[in-house]
């Protein structure tokens, strides 16, 4: 492909347009506050000591343990936090899941080497601590959305759980929506002008060209309306990891069809519990 069509087809602000992009992270932001406003629990906990990154629990309760959804932000590993990525955590606590979700700190402030370090040390911690906090270390599914879903296929992939000391499948299913898992492509597009990646290391940070290790049941969510690199991606990656689904959501784009965790009723939600209800 040329530079240009590269940019089409992972240029997904400029796809959206700017009225349409705001009008999304606007909702991001207030789904929410929505979602957390009396939710019981436990905000800006430090999860890293190296960096200081701190991760919000959500939707724990007096019923034991809960089963834990960590949600990893999206933004091409250069914009948006934790703060305006737990719109799905009230629906969630309804239905008995709990909610965690991490920052990273963004590039170029460090290299996505970095950021996945400090993302499965998010895991590392909920597996460790996560019983101080009403989480079940033994239940965990992992979800992200675009950089977040790159994210969460290098938490999919295996090699990095036993020099933590944690077991393997400490990730006992996964769903990323549209995600990056060949980074190789983005050494040619505009995001690279921050992340710095050459093809070699493009290559070392490709959930799709590492070994699986653990295959964890996995639903591979992309949208209808997504930018068409993404829907390349999630469709060339679903028979690569050969334990999940591809799903296609009809009717969204790249930034609302995360946003459908936040309706039980949506088959993206159901799909998660699925998930959840599994472990």
């Amino acid at each position: 492909m040329s530079d240009e069509e590269l940019d089409v087809a992972y240029n997904v602000r400029r796809k959206a347009g700017p009225e349409l992009f705001d009008r999304h992270m606007a909702r991001y932001k207030d789904m929410s506050e929505h979602a957390v406003d009396g939710l019981p629990g436990h905000p800006g906990i430090v999860y890293d000591e190296a960096s200081g990154e701190r991760l919000d629990v959500w939707g724990v309760g007096g019923d034991g343990l809960r089963p834990v959804f960590v949600f990893v932000h999206g933004g091409y590993w250069v914009a948006l936090s934790r703060g305006v990525s737990s719109f799905m955590a009230r629906t969630l606590h309804e239905q008995g899941v709990a909610t965690v979700v991490p920052d990273y700190t963004l590039a170029p402030a460090v290299t996505l080497e970095e950021i996945v370090r400090q993302v499965r040390a998010s895991i590392a911690w909920v597996h460790r601590h996560g019983r101080e906090h009403g989480l079940d270390p033994g239940r965990i599914v992992v979800g992200g959305s675009s950089a977040g879903g790159h994210l969460t296929g290098m938490a999919m992939a295996g090699g990095w759980q036993a020099p933590l000391g944690l077991p393997e499948d400490v990730v006992k299913a996964a769903m990323p929506f549209s995600g990056l898992f060949d980074l190789r492509p983005l050494t040619r597009v505009y995001v690279n002008q921050w992340v710095k990646l050459d093809l070699e290391r493009a290559a070392a940070l490709s959930p799709a060209l590492l070994p699986a290790g653990y295959r964890c049941p996995a639903v591979i969510a992309v949208a209808e309306h997504d930018g068409t690199g993404f829907l390349r991606q999630s469709r060339r990656f679903q028979p690569h990891w050969g334990a999940g689904e591809l799903m296609v959501v009809p009717d969204r784009d790249h930034f609302d069809v995360v946003l459908d965790l936040a309706d039980p009723e949506s088959a993206v939600c159901r799909a998660l519990l699925g998930l959840v209800r599994a472990t």
